[in-house]
């Protein structure tokens, strides 16, 4: 979570010869007939009734519960990582605490394309992923006499804990950081944060799991007494928004603000150099979302969206792999490139702000205007 301080048609000529004249007023009687047939075609496919149950529940479940349930998994691997380290804070050791912190990014990022439910109502987004964070910040809390427990961990501002907590104590600005250098006080703030930070995505993965609060099932069962989402129509423009407020956030918050800064303090996951994986990530959580997919494959917006215009689905699938392509032909660091190469840098922008128009100005649209069960 990034801290901010949405042709007329032509006749032909007739010449006044009468069989020809007869000719072609047959001729543009059956042609009439075509397009009264077409047109009806068309406004019958684009009125057509749409029952969005099976895409709510795969977007649920599929989508949305698998990717927390990925996510819970990789920070609970995170954790043994980290204690590990902990126990034997030796390089290989520390490099195993890296993998995993990485590992744990993919879903997160994913995740980003739905910060809606839960992980907004209960804060946990601004808790797990709270950005940029100040180093000057979480020096103060390793030079603090307090003592860091899991607890006092736990009730620190959100830019003293989480993802980019932990990246600054396993990081050094993308250079390997030597084993030898870590403190048994950084040790302690690691382990203490990494808890916390297994807590959240527990916490999240309950929200929505049948074990747990079940908001999986308020989505699916969007239009059917959902106090949360009336109609499918509701549950269905939250997915897209959903996905409209991360390619907004990446275009013109995660790219753009340390490039049109030239900051690098400015940039996601700076300590770790990983903000292009992050990006693309981000994109790649849209593509989930829109696809149905996460693992396994379901029922996906793309089928909506191609029962009405099949233009439009292919083209939107077209823009979001542009963006993640982009993205990833920023050379890497994403920190040097902000300077060093911008061209590339400000047409995955672009892309990205394809992506955002798109969604904004066709599919939304297109959901507002379209009826369902």
């Amino acid at each position: 979570m990034k801290l901010y301080t949405l042709k007329s048609r032509k006749f032909p000529k007739i010449c006044f010869h009468w069989t020809l004249l007869c000719c072609l007023l047959l001729a543009s009687a059956f042609v009439g007939c075509g397009r009264d047939d077409d047109t009806d075609e068309s406004e019958e496919t684009q009125g057509a009734v749409f029952d969005a149950g099976t895409m709510l529940n795969d977007f649920a479940n599929t989508v949305v519960l698998g990717t927390y349930t990925e996510l819970d998994k990789k920070a609970g691997d995170l954790l043994a990582a980290v204690k590990a380290l902990e126990a034997d804070t030796s390089q290989a050791t520390l490099e195993k605490a890296q993998q995993a912190w990485k590992a744990t990014r993919t879903p997160w990022e994913q995740s980003e394309a739905f910060l809606f439910g839960p992980v907004d109502t209960q804060g946990l987004d601004p808790a797990l992923d709270s950005w940029p964070v100040d180093h000057v910040n979480l020096q103060s809390v390793l030079d603090s006499n307090d003592v860091l427990t899991v607890d006092f961990v736990s009730g620190l501002e959100d830019t003293q804990k989480g993802f980019h907590t932990i990246e600054f104590l396993l990081f050094r600005d993308g250079n390997q950081r030597k084993a030898s250098d870590i403190t048994d006080r950084e040790l302690a703030y690691l382990v203490s944060t990494t808890e916390n930070l297994k807590a959240s995505t527990a916490q999240l993965r309950l929200a929505w799991a049948p074990e747990g609060e079940n908001f999986s099932n308020t989505v699916a069962q969007a239009g059917t007494g959902s106090i949360v989402y009336p109609s499918q129509s509701a549950a269905v423009q939250e997915m897209v928004n959903g996905m409209i407020v991360i390619a907004d956030e990446v275009a013109n918050g995660k790219i753009s603000d340390p490039y049109n800064e030239s900051d690098t303090t400015l940039v996601e996951s700076q300590f770790s150099f990983n903000s292009i994986s992050d990006f693309q990530d981000n994109i790649r959580g849209i593509q989930n979302v829109y696809m149905g997919k996460f693992m396994t494959d379901g029922q996906g917006l793309n089928e909506f969206v191609n029962s009405k215009d099949a233009e439009l689905d292919a083209r939107f699938q077209q823009e979001v792999q542009a963006a993640i392509d982009a993205i990833g032909a920023i050379p890497d660091p994403f920190r040097d490139s902000i300077t060093a190469n911008r061209g590339a840098v400000q047409t995955a922008i672009d892309t990205v702000s394809k992506v955002q128009q798109t969604l904004e100005q066709d599919i939304l649209p297109l959901v507002q205007s379209s009826e369902f069960n």
